[in-house]
């Protein structure tokens, strides 16, 4: 069983619309469009066509004794764990900052570094038997 469709219906609908959410909601797309806004948006298709390409070329898999192994790990260099001053090894990664920064776990670094950074800088370390005491 069909109903008598309103023909006004979707007028009435618009009206509705435009009155809720402003005049901008019921026009054509296509009337605001104009050659600048086109080339802006070929532009920005341009780019993310270029970010996922350089993302497919990161998660690229390389096949290293039968396994696939992402291309991005094999880039990155292996952080280093033992400190060169005291020689211990460190799972936190509190110390991968000091580390890079200083040369030296956060333990090393409290206890030589701190408020001696220009010192440190220069190139002193503590000698072994400073280190033992």
């Amino acid at each position: 069983m069909k109903k008598n469709r309103d023909p006004n219906y979707i007028v009435k609908l618009e009206k509705a619309i435009s009155k809720k959410y402003g005049e901008e909601a019921i026009q054509n797309p296509r009337k605001h469009w104009n050659d600048e806004k086109e080339e802006d948006y070929q532009e920005q298709i341009k780019k993310i066509y270029e970010k996922d390409l350089r993302k497919e070329i990161q998660n690229e898999k390389i096949e290293v004794d039968g396994v696939l192994i992402s291309k991005k790990l094999l880039n990155k260099e292996p952080t280093r764990r033992i400190c060169p001053v005291c020689s211990e090894y460190s799972f936190s990664i509190g110390d991968d900052v000091y580390m890079k920064k200083f040369d030296c776990c956060y333990k090393c670094y409290i206890q030589w570094v701190e408020h001696r950074e220009e010192r440190w800088e220069t190139g002193w370390r503590p000698s072994k038997n400073q280190e033992n005491k």
